[in-house]
């Protein structure tokens, strides 16, 4: 028996496991539906990203076909490894805005201000890169670093986003977000440091540690309204493990499996449940709502002739260095944060990055709700995924404003030796419906799926602002999906975060 299981080894499940058993005293479970990867070549290799989607360590998701996006489905890699998705990511590091944590506060969740937040982010972090020690931290576990010295062609791109008037600002991660700058990304060494390398290989001695990979949990287990425990399948075993009294269970499986277990485990709306014959223990409407997630989209330049690839680059290209560049801007002046955020690359695209350069534009604050649901009781399918994506109005806005400036930069007078033409939207895209139309047509996902047990007190929350599911005991969970509302920028830093914060709160409750 154990006095923690942690459902999940991705970034959040990582972290709980590193921290928990900093008790010695305390016995800790870790399971892991994929195997350990971390030092696995096209893991480390930071040029390598494009390999590792649709490979053996990626679930492979995908959506519903989107009505709002001309009926297409829409990719949503997931890792499938010990360290989650943090083993393929694009590892950049971007904690969010502090508008969005105090947002999150100000919705009643006590505890998850930005200010409160700020000593969990440098927690994890060793930032072996320029920045203000007020900012960040200096002997975590997770490095954060530069990952690679800007070429000429990146300083480039940051004069062009300058001269269009964006200020130059080397630290989306410190005193302002706004700006162009290069990305830290989580790179040690030149490797890839995911959430696996940083929190977990270092501390596989721990006695009070029990790492189980290639198990996968089919169902949670209770006493009444009390978790005791989890069912698990490895391999064609069945295995129980349960908790002590007075232990927990923590699920942190993510924002689309999350749901799916909670709901398999009869934990959800309860019509939707009877649907597939499962019988409601607790009926949480808001388990799987709430989905939200960024959508991206290039604008693509050709050039007059072939750009210089990074050192070490591949045939696919180089993920990480074709987005060393970044940039967050506010769509208006009088808005309280940035809502658009860009990576300014060499390129026409990952399959052809010897010509062009593109801007990729990401709004940063979706109004669309989706949701998960089970596709069946199958713990081996796939849920559904809708993310309803451009279902709103101001969301089809937003993506026509964030172009127009995407196209500002990539326009700068300052690439006009370079550029040649503008490949994509193009010249028939210029009036607000033709470059909608364009977002329907290619946008794709930004990898960033979040809220789907978003904590709070509404009839649509799923835990509290201690993270404890609503209606039962000793459950909790802590990963990206306890987000009430998705943050301004990259999902993998404030889900660290996340978890940092659910460990103390763990331990607060011991």
């Amino acid at each position: 028996m154990y006095d923690y299981i942690i459902v999940g080894g991705g970034s959040a499940g990582c972290v709980l496991a590193h921290r928990l058993t900093e008790d010695e005293s305390v016995d800790v479970l870790l399971l892991e539906s994929g195997t350990p990867e971390e030092d696995r070549d096209m893991v480390k290799d930071p040029t390598r990203v494009w390999d590792l989607l649709g490979s053996d360590l990626d679930w492979s998701f995908a959506t519903e076909p989107q009505p709002d996006m001309n009926g297409r489905s829409i990719d949503w890699p997931r890792g499938k490894a010990l360290g989650g998705s943090s083993v393929i990511n694009g590892m950049a590091y971007v904690r969010g805005h502090p508008y969005d944590y105090d947002n999150w506060a100000d919705q009643g969740n006590d505890g998850w201000s930005y200010d409160e937040m700020l000593p969990y982010f440098k927690k994890s972090e060793t930032l072996a890169a320029d920045g203000d020690d007020a900012y960040h931290g200096t002997d975590g576990p997770l490095t954060v670093s530069r990952g690679s010295d800007p070429t000429e062609l990146d300083r480039l791109f940051v004069d062009a986003a300058e001269a269009v008037g964006l200020d130059v600002n080397m630290d989306f991660n410190g005193e302002q977000q706004a700006g162009v700058g290069y990305y830290h990304s989580t790179i040690d060494d030149g490797h890839r440091h995911s959430a696996a390398a940083a929190f977990i290989k270092p501390i596989l001695d721990r006695p009070n540690l029990t790492v189980e990979t290639a198990a996968h949990v089919t169902q949670l287990s209770f006493e009444s309204d009390t978790a005791t425990g989890v069912v698990y399948k490895q391999g064609w075993s069945r295995h129980e493990a349960s908790v002590r009294d007075g232990g927990e269970v923590v699920v942190s499986a993510g924002a689309i499996q999350t749901p799916q277990l909670l709901m398999l485990s009869g934990i959800g709306p309860a019509d939707h449940l009877d649907e597939h014959g499962i019988d409601a223990k607790v009926d949480l409407p808001g388990v799987g709502r709430n989905l939200q997630d960024h959508l991206r989209v290039p604008v693509v330049f050709d050039t007059t002739e072939s750009v210089p690839q990074p050192a070490g680059a591949s045939d696919k290209g180089t993920r990480y260095d074709r987005v060393s560049v970044g940039a967050f801007a506010r769509s208006d002046p009088d808005r309280p944060a940035p809502d658009i955020q860009f990576g300014i690359s060499p390129g026409l695209s990952p399959e052809q990055p010897e010509r062009g350069y593109s801007v990729m534009a990401l709004p940063l604050r979706p109004t669309s709700r989706g949701r998960v649901t089970l596709q069946s009781d199958d713990p081996w399918d796939h849920p559904k995924i809708d993310p309803a994506y451009l279902s709103t109005e101001k969301d089809v806005d937003d993506f026509v404003d964030c172009i127009r400036w995407a196209r500002k930069i990539g326009r700068s007078d300052v690439l006009s030796e370079l550029r040649d033409v503008e490949v994509a939207p193009g010249p028939d895209a210029e009036r607000d419906e033709e470059i909608a139309e364009y977002a329907r047509n290619n946008a794709v996902s930004g990898y960033h799926p979040v809220c789907t047990a978003k904590m709070g007190n509404d009839n649509r929350s799923v835990v509290d602002d201690d993270l404890r599911v609503h209606g039962l005991n000793n459950l909790r969970v802590i990963d990206a999906s306890v987000m009430p509302q998705i943050t301004s920028g990259n999902t993998n830093a404030p889900t660290i975060a996340i978890a940092e914060k659910g460990a103390d709160l763990l331990k607060a409750s011991q």
